[in-house]
């Protein structure tokens, strides 16, 4: 079976209970998990595993599990150094506490829902992407010149507006049917387990998106253009920050 990907429904969910289904020297399989894995240009979450005696294991990072039929779900908890000691504490059946850094997921929450703003501002398909704690890179296939003015200001105006953001489901069939709603070009949509996620962000941009973002535009607050250059000839690459 795979990961249950609570995350996927809820994204303002900080801790699940689960039950250890694996441990190996990818890390830690859980049955359900709160943990986003590294995809689609967003970092994956940190956090901890505790167990019922009261110990606790660093999780510095989380990725999607590679095994046979393994699906986009499936997630595996990276221990931190020095934890390896505790993992002998760990087997199949054993339940724990599953509990991200919240303040470290919530930013990737504004900074991914904010680079969904910048595919409305300025709708050049993405060549590469990458949401961390600190920034939200895009690079942006366009011989155009961009104005960091403009594109704050119509950033400002977006989350100021207050847009609703909901994710809604296709099949994949109906997904195949629509390439137009793809906007980038080195990530493919979220694929595989017969339906796709799609974002939509209200009256502003609807796409195809796994990752976590906020209920509405005004929780992404501030933002800035850190960075704008010529990555190549051919792409521009857009640096945001939160401010």
């Amino acid at each position: 079976m795979p990961t249950r990907a609570l995350f996927r429904e809820d994204a303002y969910l900080s801790a699940c209970d689960a039950a250890v289904t694996a441990v190996d020297e990818q890390g830690i399989h859980l049955d359900q998990t709160v943990f986003y894995p590294l995809g689609g240009g967003q970092a994956g979450d940190a956090g901890a595993l505790l167990l019922a005696d009261g110990t606790r294991i660093e999780i510095a990072d989380t990725r999607k599990a590679k095994f046979d039929g393994a699906t986009p779900d499936d997630a595996v908890h990276v221990p931190a150094p020095g934890q390896q000691a505790l993992l002998a504490r760990l087997a199949a059946g054993v339940h724990v506490r599953a509990e991200i850094d919240w303040a470290r997921r919530y930013r990737h929450m504004r900074l991914h829902t904010a680079s969904h703003l910048v595919c409305a501002v300025l709708p050049y398909p993405v060549d590469g992407c990458s949401i961390t704690t600190d920034y939200a890179r895009l690079d942006l296939a366009t011989v155009e010149p961009i104005e960091r003015e403009q594109v704050e200001a119509r950033l400002a105006a977006l989350v100021g507006g207050a847009h609703d953001v909901a994710t809604e489901w296709i099949t994949d069939d109906e997904m195949a049917a629509r390439p137009e709603l793809v906007r980038t070009m080195s990530v493919k949509p979220p694929m595989g387990l017969g339906r796709v996620r799609l974002l939509r962000i209200e009256g502003v941009d609807l796409q195809p998106c796994g990752g976590t973002h906020v209920r509405n535009t005004e929780e992404i607050g501030a933002l800035r253009v850190a960075k704008l250059e010529k990555k190549s000839a051919r792409t521009r690459r857009l640096v945001l920050e939160l401010v």
